[in-house]
């Protein structure tokens, strides 16, 4: 009988050892894009992986620029669109969260995130986007460490370079000359507030650019753009 729980302790002891090292991973990783930008995402891998599965040749629309040459127009959309209160909160909007619980307990479905902005960015650098109460954790773990150590602009920088914009397409830079063929730094408003309301599903609106519910969403985030703050 020792010597079982001498081995469950040993077990539980090297969970806890591997579960502390893969923290220090994910901070040592959080520490180098301080200075230092990301080439990729888990979350671009995992969509890349799939597309080679049908396509052996198929490869990412993704190009890094720097905050300076993304338009302010597509910054502000953004924050009016996902996360009005980015500049303040210290990475989880509870108010938020509230609201966005109450909307699935109406609707008896999950209809809305509540996520911010450096959640959003958490999840897509380093997790898969299976749902599981271990990726919420994880998710929230590493919003702390970001926000820890990065400042707003940073983190938003890093957000607008490596969100999805369709199929295979990826940043602010691939998303303009993609759908507008132009560079990030061009976009007018009313292109950025488009853009930002195909986050929620844009491979979907990648193929249907002028469906009813996006351009309504387009309206709505065009008339809260001045109110937003950018870092």
């Amino acid at each position: 009988m020792k010597t079982l729980w001498g081995w469950l302790w040993r077990g539980v002891a090297i969970f806890f050892a591997v579960l502390f090292l893969y923290q220090v991973w994910l901070f040592a990783h959080v520490c180098w894009w301080i200075k230092f930008n990301p080439s990729s995402s888990a979350f671009m891998e995992d969509r890349l992986e799939l597309m080679q599965d049908k396509n052996p040749d198929a490869e990412l629309r993704h190009q890094w620029v720097p905050y300076a040459k993304i338009s302010n127009n597509l910054k502000r959309a953004l924050i009016a669109a996902e996360d009005a209160k980015f500049v303040d909160h210290e990475g989880f909007d509870w108010e938020g969260i509230q609201k966005a619980y109450e909307k699935n307990l109406k609707k008896g479905r999950i209809v809305a995130g509540g996520s911010t902005i450096s959640q959003q960015l958490a999840k897509n650098l380093f997790l898969s986007g299976k749902r599981s109460p271990f990726r919420k954790i994880e998710e929230a773990a590493i919003t702390v460490m970001m926000e820890a150590v990065m400042d707003k602009r940073r983190i938003f920088e890093i957000y607008l370079n490596s969100i999805e914009w369709g199929n295979g397409v990826f940043g602010a830079e691939a998303a303009a000359r993609h759908y507008y063929h132009v560079s990030a730094s061009q976009l007018s408003a009313f292109q950025a507030a488009k853009l930002a309301a195909m986050v929620p599903n844009p491979r979907y609106y990648d193929q249907h650019r002028e469906a009813r519910g996006l351009m309504k969403k387009t309206g709505i985030i065009m008339n809260r753009m001045n109110s937003s703050d950018i870092p």
